[in-house]
């Protein structure tokens, strides 16, 4: 963990941008890690000490631009502060390190096996996540854990990250209605999380399937209250 002297001045978040305004050169760059991040809202909905960050800076140093993965995940931190959420994830104020990033690769490199892995691994990330939708012959996920200050590669999808207590895989669904190959959390026993599209169809069915059993009863669903 960084270290920061408690009597310097350092700005607040409020007073940081929240990116560093670079466009995603792709819409899965926003797809993927959003679709994470609203299942981990449906598979903790009663947890506060997490958050969950998409396209968001990561301020490390007061006088450097911050570090903006395309997706990454705290634990151990407030959920929300306010109604107006974060503008920025300001590590002098949160005081814990993201523990996973995630890079959605674009057709453009930006160093997502390089450059941001060396910088990554020097914050001390604990996980890093790329997800290449574009290779053929590599494999598309690749998940690191960092093991005296450098990075091994883990085998598997998906792969269990015991510290988190998910998975983490790629699997062929439809989010949004689009249908392909989604980066996805799973259950220690391999079970892939429904996402909220998933699950609120799931409890369509259900009810639909009740009302099917009432009326084979000679019960009317709609005159109960």
């Amino acid at each position: 963990m960084l270290n920061y002297d408690p009597l310097a001045c350092l700005p607040s978040s409020e007073e940081l941008p929240d990116s560093d305004d670079t466009p995603v050169d792709n819409e899965l760059q926003d797809l993927i890690p959003g679709l994470l991040k609203a299942t981990l809202a449906m598979a903790w909905p009663e947890r506060m000490d997490w958050f969950f960050g998409v396209d968001m800076g990561v301020y490390y140093d007061p006088d450097l631009p911050p570090i903006v993965p395309d997706g990454f995940l705290s634990l151990g931190v407030e959920r929300f502060y306010d109604e107006n959420l974060r503008p920025s994830y300001v590590l002098w104020e949160e005081k814990k390190l993201p523990i996973l990033a995630l890079e959605v690769v674009s057709q453009t490199y930006r160093g997502e096996y390089s450059t941001k892995k060396a910088e990554y691994a020097r914050l001390g990330f604990l996980y890093y996540v790329v997800y290449n939708p574009f290779r053929r012959r590599k494999p598309r996920l690749e998940v690191y854990k960092l093991v005296n200050n450098a990075y091994e590669l883990h085998d598997g999808n998906p792969v269990w990250l015991p510290e988190i207590g998910l998975g983490i895989g790629i699997e062929r669904g439809t989010y949004l209605g689009i249908t392909r190959k989604w980066l996805y959390w799973y259950n220690q026993q391999g079970e892939r999380l429904l996402t909220p599209e998933e699950q609120a169809k799931f409890a369509q069915r259900r009810a639909q399937l009740l009302a099917e059993r009432l009326r084979s009863l000679g019960v009317d669903p709609d005159s109960l209250t």
